[in-house]
């Protein structure tokens, strides 16, 4: 694996480390192409910016560091610069608009919130058994999807479902065949490997390989030594091979433009 589009900076408030010492870790163990894609930066119409999120304030400088970087390591890795983004259907064109203002040269989609966010947005990692909520999240998902802006799905499987399994395969399926459609990658996300969370979800990459989704590998990187993960990566390949996976490799960078 020479790749890797999934790393946070400091700046989100819950990773740590300079971007040198991601960028170091990486060289070390042969990732020879990186982005950067931390929480993308928004204020709510009432100026509320969650905290799990690069401050607005810190954009440029988000963006200033890591082009410098970008020149000084140039030739040793090739270094992208985006965001990992929320689909919320009141506000994502605007949260798209900002993202291409700031220069970002791709978005993935980490669906951590349904109901828009704010007010009264649910997170999709507690546990949850409802199905008008899963629902949610698989339309939300996929009109991501469907925009042609989305590089690639960070952990689709993260909303943490304990109801039904008929409704569970059901949008889990809705899912994966989109992806086919838009030919959208679906992330096995080393961060729920190496930090035994409720994802990878096996229910939900049975289903990946027999609707055969194009399948990538993301580190979800939040300390400079998660910038490679061998042990997770390893867990990774025995997937693809346990679930017949399609495993399409490097994702291709998708612009904002669509």
């Amino acid at each position: 694996m020479d790749y890797n589009y999934h790393t946070h900076t400091f700046r989100c408030g819950h990773a740590a480390g300079t971007e040198r010492e991601y960028l170091e870790t990486a060289l070390n163990h042969g990732i020879r192409r990186m982005g950067f894609s931390d929480h993308i930066a928004f204020a709510f119409p009432d100026g509320y910016e969650s905290g799990f999120r690069v401050p607005v304030s810190e954009v440029g400088d988000y963006f200033s560091t890591l082009r410098a970087l970008r020149e000084e390591y140039r030739g040793r890795i090739e270094i992208r610069i985006g965001f990992e983004t929320e689909y919320y259907p009141k506000y994502f064109d605007a949260m798209l608009r900002n993202a291409a203002a700031w220069g970002a040269e791709y978005l993935i989609l980490g669906q951590h919130f349904i109901a828009n966010e704010r007010p009264g947005g649910n997170y999709c990692g507690e546990p949850s058994g409802s199905a008008e909520g899963l629902h949610e999240y698989a339309d939300c998902v996929i009109a991501a999807m469907e925009t042609g802006v989305i590089t690639y799905i960070a952990h689709p499987d993260l909303f943490h479902f304990t109801g039904s399994e008929e409704v569970y395969a059901a949008e889990m399926r809705r899912i994966c065949r989109a992806s086919v459609r838009t030919r959208t990658p679906l992330e096995i996300n080393f961060l729920g490997i190496r930090g035994g969370r409720h994802y990878p979800n096996e229910r939900f990459w049975r289903i990946a390989g027999e609707e055969h989704s194009p399948v990538t590998f993301g580190l979800d990187a939040h300390r400079p030594e998660d910038a490679f993960d061998g042990a997770s990566l390893k867990t990774a390949q025995e997937m693809v091979g346990r679930f017949d996976l399609n495993y399409t490799g490097e994702p291709k960078l998708r612009p904002l433009a669509g």
